[in-house]
């Protein structure tokens, strides 16, 4: 699923005299994270999001539909944007689950890639993730 949501970007000032952005979601309660920069606000904030949304899909729990962006008062400090994320992508590239696969190949390859200690599955998924241009 794809989403897109509110956020309220806030730029704090660290102990150290550097800058940060806190960013929090209103319409999801406790998403909330920060970066050094705006583009790493964004790049966490995206995660973030995907993150709870993923977590409610598995759960099956109600997923409130996003505020308007001109309903939100940020306070002086602060500025609202919005922010996409895709829960289906987030899960690819998050799921460290394995799935057992059979497949048949000649029994001359097989033997060959076992005399030099060839790690089928990892040669497998490095095949699959080419041919899928994925990398």
């Amino acid at each position: 699923m794809k989403y897109v949501y509110p956020a309220i970007f806030k730029k704090e000032k660290l102990k150290d005299g550097g800058m940060s952005y806190g960013v929090s979601f209103p319409d999801i309660p406790g998403c909330v994270t920060c970066g050094e920069d705006l583009s790493e606000a964004i790049a966490m904030a995206e995660d973030a999001l995907a993150l709870m949304l993923y977590s409610k899909e598995c759960k099956e729990e109600f997923i409130d539909e996003p505020t308007e962006i001109g309903w939100i008062n940020p306070k002086e400090d602060e500025f609202v944007s919005y922010v996409a994320c895709d829960t289906l992508e987030y899960h690819r590239r998050n799921s460290k689950r394995s799935v057992k696969k059979t497949l048949t190949i000649p029994e001359w390859l097989n033997e060959e890639a076992i005399a030099r200690n060839i790690n089928f599955s990892q040669v497998l998924q490095e095949g699959l993730k080419n041919k899928l241009g994925i990398f």
